[in-house]
């Protein structure tokens, strides 16, 4: 009967496209308005039947419901089944293709345009998670001299103080203001080690195994994406490369989305974990290396892993 069950649910192409739709990003109702061409309640109402068949579960972001896939036990096959076919069955899915490539175009565009109105600024706005102890706990860790990516580097404050060390280091930011400032910085100031480079962390300007050290200094939690971001990481290390990583523990300050640009609340240890771990890193050491004394008193994690041979022939 749960076969029956399913086959009446995915015989609908509507829920299809929805079930395509969310298996590939963590959607709202107003997303997929925009991306299905469909009324609020049409797709309201497709979402709860999935929901109702374990098919799709939400989770909460702010003001927002996002709305991702999930498989029932035993509905695998027949999922994929109907997922693989409806590509050639279902003619609207290049067009939802394309509107949810556009989407996710426009989602990164905003993250940029927050970031190109702070470039310059940096030091003199507070910022959560950017303290000097998590800093030199940080600093503390690294073996000089190295090739360094610091990845959301901001106007270079990190840059430039791994640059006295460092063998080189590339700086990316998604922001091209920030790409301008910090390259403008390293010119007036005649370091000769440091290059910058605008880019999407989880799409990033530097070739395969082209660095020794990944930085991610509270830049995580702006990636759309973690797990992608985390998985260019370990691609542009070298082999015994290491990942340090600094970002905020979870929290539930909800403004932080709109003051600082947040995709991400901060990240639990369990979560980092998970993460670094599905990206193929070892020898993952976490601890939580600083607290802000004002309220809502942000804390601050570190996180270390490293590139093994042991994944490069996989």
């Amino acid at each position: 009967m749960e076969v029956l069950k399913w086959l009446r649910l995915l015989g609908d192409g509507s829920r299809v496209r929805i079930l395509r739709l969310v298996a590939r990003e963590e959607l709202s109702v107003a997303d997929l308005q925009e991306i299905l061409g469909m009324g609020q309640s049409r797709i309201s109402m497709q979402l709860s039947q999935l929901r109702q068949s374990e098919f799709v579960e939400v989770r909460r972001a702010g003001q927002k419901s996002l709305y991702h896939m999930v498989i029932p036990a035993g509905a695998e096959a027949i999922l994929h089944e109907v997922l693989e076919k409806s590509t050639s069955d279902i003619r609207e899915i290049a067009h939802d293709d394309e509107g949810l490539r556009l989407l996710l175009e426009r989602r990164k565009d905003h993250l940029r345009s927050y970031f190109d109105g702070l470039a310059g600024r940096f030091g003199r706005n507070y910022v959560p998670g950017r303290s000097w102890k998590a800093l030199a706990e940080m600093t503390l860790r690294l073996l000089p001299p190295l090739v360094i990516a610091d990845i959301g580097a901001g106007e270079g404050t990190m840059s430039l103080l791994l640059a006295q060390t460092a063998e080189r280091v590339i700086a990316v930011d998604s922001s091209i203001k920030m790409v301008e400032y910090g390259s403008e910085l390293v010119v007036r100031n005649g370091i000769e080690n440091v290059e910058y480079r605008q880019g999407d962390m989880e799409e990033l300007p530097i070739g395969t195994e082209e660095v020794d050290m990944v930085l991610l200094h509270q830049a995580l939690h702006h990636a759309l994406h973690p797990s992608q971001a985390l998985s260019e990481a370990w691609r542009i290390l070298r082999p015994n490369g290491r990942i340090v990583l600094l970002d905020l523990v979870k929290h539930d300050v909800e403004e932080a989305r709109e003051l600082y640009g947040d995709v991400w609340l901060g990240f639990s240890q369990v979560e980092l974990v998970t993460l670094l771990r599905n990206a193929k890193f070892e020898d993952i050491r976490i601890s939580i290396v600083d607290r802000a004394g004002e309220p809502p008193h942000f804390e601050t994690i570190m996180a270390l892993g490293a590139k093994r041979c042991s994944h490069l022939a996989e």
